[in-house]
């Protein structure tokens, strides 16, 4: 199993990327023979910026740019893929739904050439780790928990055929101590590793 954790958080000590590091350990620690490859979208200045390029690509004029294919490459050795993520603004953060917005491309996640929208993407299950600084009865209050799940689990990966396995949103994160989502985090990388 390969696992792809994809996180996006422009300070390397925060804790979006501590709960990305615990969910690969709880992955390897459950599955030795697991691997698990990081892409750290900030460190490695991913432009989330769709150009001229990319809609030439996704309109089958010309190939993607190579960042692009390079993200797809990435992607297809994948068995499984993990989103990490703050939550800003009741959404995930530009640079990450850029690079959705970039690589989920149509003609390689899902094909949308004869009329009918051919999804591409079942064999990847998807697993979503949302931060939030807010507490259950904020998100609750006015529908954003569930409106995280229709704009994300359904408008992104049902779009594609990707399955979305799990869905953990990770609150109080400014309030509340570490320790209890780091807890979280490995507990989820050994439920990924165990199927």
């Amino acid at each position: 199993m390969h696992t792809l954790i994809v996180t996006s958080h422009p300070h390397p000590g925060a804790l979006t990327h501590a709960v990305a590091a615990q969910i690969a350990r709880g992955i390897t620690t459950t599955a030795p023979t697991a691997t698990v490859e990081f892409a750290d979208l900030a460190a490695e200045g991913f432009d989330p910026r769709l150009t001229r390029a990319d809609l030439e690509g996704h309109q089958r004029r010309h190939p993607f740019p190579a960042d692009v294919l390079a993200e797809q490459a990435r992607l297809d050795r994948a068995n499984t893929l993990v989103l990490v993520f703050p939550v800003y603004w009741w959404a995930m953060p530009a640079q990450l739904k850029g690079w959705i917005d970039r690589v989920f491309s149509n003609g390689w996640a899902y094909d949308d050439s004869t009329g009918h929208v051919q999804k591409k993407l079942a064999h990847l299950p998807v697993h979503l780790v949302g931060l939030g600084g807010a507490d259950l009865r904020t998100w609750s209050k006015r529908g954003y928990d569930t409106a995280m799940k229709t704009q994300i689990d359904t408008g992104i990966f049902d779009y594609c055929g990707a399955p979305v396995a799990s869905s953990t949103l990770l609150l109080e994160v400014d309030t509340l101590p570490a320790a209890p989502h780091l807890e979280t985090s490995a507990a989820l990388g050994r439920a990924i590793a165990g199927g």
